[in-house]
């Protein structure tokens, strides 16, 4: 953008907020430029830190007055590229709308401002009793887990980031301010809006206040670690788990090759194995029946070792082994760049789609292992490649191509909780169909100009284009 223009642009955006809330600066810009994920560095022309709803609504009119695009960010944890500006324009970072404004804990529910972290919330709700469910893994901020629909560990007994929201402040690429939902429990007047902007991944909206659910911390907490001959027996595993009606909390896969990185980073000894990590929610009573019927049917598929761990270190450890995964990785390939694949299936299909990754990730010989949020039919592949390699990169894409035709094709997603962002665009019209059609017009209704996150989710390019 010419440097003239970009003044003009400055000084606009001056007329609202203060100077230190805007910058030019190129090493702010390049950490607005990516995100955790493989995809190419592109820099913002500016970056902007707002305080409050009206000052994104002011960002908003000066990007629709000089059709300057806009990215909203989080904290940049995400895994496709959706943050990442590819047509320059304004970033807004939202890490000064932290807020928690309210806590009312006899409706179950939270309002936040989109820059408060996960880690940031339950250390607030825990003085209530309370927690919030959706845990995707990193301390991702809610506005960014709305965006793109997170879900992860829980999502099995508490539902996705959709199941959450019950209202969102959103601005609008106008500058218009509206509210989709309200506080009550359901609804059955108009459109569901609430659905349509959570996932939308900023193209549609910025979030800038959102009242979500929580729940009551469990009586108790026991967490399991259940290992199998092959990632068959333990995919076969939760299927009848979840089958038995068991109301598992957590189930997570973790591949023979992932355990052994686990070990290597977090200093555990767990038997490298095919893994199930578990963990159920509870009274004592109804705990104690749910565990030893999960018991009888995990040795019922050829269980080698089932391990208990009902203490709060014991369980935090055993987690943040599962969650520290990608790093144990990226610290075991130096010099590599992970690509995270993310598909989702139906349960039926889930044993089948992991030992299809399997062999591929073999007959490749690609580095890397699968792990999964089994209980909802969530995989991934975690693949290690050096991105000066171009066989390497070229196997890492078809690897990642094969396990999401073979989804698609058996009615799964080619996403199953990371998003579109850049990587999964190609395969939108396949999955979707004429269905694409009409999110197009949607989005050309509430962004006629495209400049909400552009080149993102929903491939809409300029107004002219797609009329």
């Amino acid at each position: 953008m010419a440097v003239d223009n970009l003044e003009t642009i400055h000084q606009a955006l001056r007329e609202h907020l203060k100077e230190d809330q805007i910058s030019v600066n190129e090493t702010v810009r390049e950490l607005h430029g990516r995100d955790e994920s493989y995809h190419s560095m592109k820099l913002p022309d500016i970056v902007v830190f707002p305080e409050t709803a009206a000052q994104v609504a002011a960002v908003m009119k000066v990007s629709k007055q000089f059709q300057m695009p806009v990215v909203p960010f989080g904290l940049g944890s995400s895994l496709e590229g959706h943050v990442i500006p590819q047509s320059g324009g304004i970033t807004i970072d939202f890490s000064l709308m932290n807020k928690v404004l309210a806590v009312n804990e006899e409706d179950f529910l939270v309002k936040v401002q989109p820059g408060v972290t996960r880690t940031q919330l339950n250390k607030e709700l825990k003085k209530y009793g309370l927690f919030f469910t959706v845990d995707p893994g990193a301390d991702a901020t809610l506005g960014g887990m709305v965006a793109t629909n997170a879900s992860g560990t829980t999502s099995v007994k508490y539902g996705v980031m959709r199941d959450q929201v019950r209202d969102l402040e959103v601005v609008l690429a106008d500058g218009t301010i509206i509210h989709t939902g309200s506080m009550a429990a359901k609804s059955s007047s108009g459109l569901h809006l609430n659905g349509l902007f959570t996932g939308s991944e900023g193209t549609l909206g910025c979030f800038t206040e959102m009242t979500l659910r929580v729940y009551g911390i469990p009586e108790h907490i026991t967490a399991a670690r259940a290992s199998f001959p092959s990632v068959k027996d333990a995919v076969e595993a939760v299927v009848s788990i979840l089958q038995a009606g068991i109301p598992i909390a957590r189930v997570e896969l973790v591949d023979e090759q992932s355990v052994r990185q686990a070990n290597l980073f977090s200093d555990t000894a767990y038997l490298e194995k095919p893994t199930l990590f578990m963990e159920f929610h509870g009274n004592e009573a109804g705990l104690k029946q749910d565990v030893e019927f999960m018991q009888e049917i995990v040795q019922g598929h050829g269980c080698e070792e089932l391990a208990f761990e009902t203490d709060t270190a014991g369980r935090n450890r055993l987690w943040e082994a599962r969650h520290n995964l990608a790093y144990a990785y990226i610290h075991g390939y130096p010099g590599k760049k992970m690509m995270v694949t993310d598909v989702c299936l139906p349960i039926s299909e889930l044993a089948g789609a992991v030992g299809h990754a399997r062999d591929n990730l073999l007959a490749l010989g690609l580095p890397g292992g699968i792990v999964g949020h089994v209980g909802d039919g969530n995989f991934h592949a975690l693949i290690m490649m050096d991105m000066n390699d171009p066989v390497e990169v070229a196997k890492a894409q078809e690897f990642n191509e094969r396990i999401v035709l073979y989804a698609l094709e058996r009615g799964g997603t080619c996403t199953g909780e990371h998003g579109v962002g850049l990587g999964k665009q190609k395969y939108q019209e396949r999955e979707h169909g004429a269905a694409l059609a009409v999110m197009e017009k949607i989005k050309r209704a509430l962004d006629p100009d495209n400049l909400l996150n552009p080149h993102k989710n929903i491939k809409t390019e300029a107004k002219e284009a797609i009329e």
